[in-house]
């Protein structure tokens, strides 16, 4: 019998929801904007099917959000603040059904890990991460079905149609495609149908994004398969990173009482090979890349709350129950490192060695008053300053010189040829060797700006020569980004179109 929670348990769920909201909330608003934020900012000025880097979902809520709620770094994050509430409604409507206490402690557990209570900014994985949950949801309400009626072939649709839009937003969604068709394969071929109708369901996603990157250039292909990758090599501090990482994100707490019960819970596996299969496949999958590649700690989310799922419905009530407390405890040292952070001022972080890139968020606006002048183009010397620099200004600020494999969104929005004969001041942190820029510019001067005791420097170049630019930097630009493989079709690329005029460059 599924019985009802009780009221001391349904209390500490509203408790735990409504403080983490509120504590998100005021980091959300208190917080200046971080470079990756920035960066996506104009990917919502400049709606598009895709961009550079990933697929559009991103994007689009952020488009969405400055158009609702105006355009402020707290509108873009509204998405990130409300994403725990949505993952734990996602996770009650899926397996409530099923056990609703034993639901209410996964959504407890899930909510009182550090990262659901101090994570507020808006990132490609927030799309992803609710997507990816959403189909999970689905497709075990599915399975719970015995008939395959409408209704289940309908929610295996559904799972299906928000797999592909989770596709839309990361490519890590096929993680958990793939852990669908191991689980219909090894447990569940009585039921490929279904499987079947969720491939048809996601596949516009896919479709979609093939259509968006063959107008231009393969970007998202060229930077997730290629540029990225390249130089990665085994080592044996990466998979140990990955173990950490892990350890850190299911806490010490959930650890320890899921060793104590490994008996309990491997039963439990055993029994329910759907949920075991999405924690399983996702969690080997991102094992082997960890031998070559860092994995970041937001790679893996869209599948963490899974694990809270599992241990909840395995142990029994009272271990569940202990095993929150470590949780808050774990949780209450983060709140306290947080809060102290928030009691500092900016003067106090004058010996850490991040303090130019503090001043440079908490004081961006005094930084470029300095800095700009009239009839000239601001740029930077990277992505991060120049994303931050042009979100303040409200007007887009490009890269200048070849940049790094990260975040080139520039080679899709800038045509360099715009900016011939003009002058340009390029922001830096380091002190510049002006005969670096010579060659682009009839003269080039030295710009030196003090703000909270941070020297920034930044060099004016008058009458920028684009084709100096474009046959040296844009020309090694293409030979290291753009080597776009002969047998992908293309109908566009807007580098290649600016740099040689062409669809597909040949050097």
């Amino acid at each position: 019998m599924n019985a009802p929670i009780s009221q001391p348990l349904i209390r500490l769920l509203l408790w735990t929801g409504v403080l983490s909201l509120l504590v998100r909330t005021w980091i959300g608003a208190t917080f200046p904007i971080t470079g990756d934020e920035a960066y996506f900012y104009w990917w919502g000025v400049y709606p598009d099917w895709g961009y550079y880097d990933h697929p559009p979902m991103a994007g689009w809520a952020i488009a969405a959000m400055l158009k609702v709620f105006g355009d402020s770094t707290f509108a873009m994050r509204i998405p990130a603040l409300l994403l725990p509430t949505a993952l734990g409604a996602a996770l009650w409507w899926g397996f409530s059904d099923i056990d609703r206490e034993k639901t209410a402690w996964a959504v407890l557990l899930f909510w009182l890990t550090p990262i659901n209570w101090l994570n507020a900014l808006i990132t490609t994985d927030t799309p992803l991460i609710f997507w990816s949950v959403l189909s999970i949801c689905a497709l075990v309400r599915a399975e719970q079905r015995t008939q395959l009626d409408r209704t289940t072939y309908g929610l295996h649709a559904l799972s299906g149609l928000f797999l592909g839009l989770a596709f839309l937003s990361k490519y890590f969604a096929v993680v958990i495609g793939l852990a669908y068709f191991v689980y219909f394969v090894a447990f569940r071929r009585a039921r490929l149908l279904g499987f079947v109708l969720l491939v048809l369901a996601a596949l516009p996603g896919p479709i979609i994004n093939l259509w968006w990157n063959m107008g231009h250039g393969w970007a998202n292909i060229m930077f997730n398969v290629y540029n990225r990758n390249q130089g990665e090599v085994f080592e044996w501090h990466k998979p140990a990173l990955y173990l950490l990482t892990w350890a850190y994100l299911l806490t010490p707490g959930f650890l320890w009482f899921a060793w104590k019960g490994r008996n309990v819970m491997t039963a439990f596996a055993r029994k329910h090979p759907l949920l075991i299969t999405l924690v399983v496949i996702p969690f080997a999958f991102f094992a082997l890349i960890a031998g070559k590649k860092v994995v970041g700690l937001h790679w893996v989310l869209n599948f963490y709350p899974l694990f809270f799922v599992w241990l909840a419905f395995a142990l029994p009530s009272e271990q569940v129950k202990r095993c929150s407390t470590w949780l808050a405890v774990f949780l209450s040292a983060h709140l306290i490192a947080v809060a102290s952070m928030y009691c500092t001022q900016l003067s106090d972080w004058k010996n850490a060695k991040i303090y130019p890139e503090i001043v440079r968020s908490y004081r961006t606006e005094e930084l470029l008053a300095k800095v700009q002048a009239s009839d000239t183009v601001l740029m930077a010397t990277s992505y991060t300053p120049a994303s931050i620099y042009g979100q303040t200004l409200k007007t887009y600020v490009p890269v200048f010189g070849e940049g790094s494999f990260h975040a080139r969104q520039d080679d899709l929005l800038v045509n360099f040829a715009d900016f011939d004969g003009k002058t340009v001041r390029i922001i830096g942190f380091s002190q510049p060797n002006l005969e670096d820029y010579r060659a682009y510019f009839d003269s080039v001067s030295l710009i030196t700006v003090s703000q909270n005791d941070v020297q920034f420097y930044a060099v004016e170049g008058k009458n920028f020569k684009w084709t100096v630019y474009r046959d040296t930097v844009l020309k090694n630009i293409f030979a290291k980004r753009h080597q776009i493989p002969s047998w992908l079709p293309m109908t566009g690329c807007p580098f290649c179109q600016h740099y040689c005029g062409e669809v597909r460059c040949t050097n």
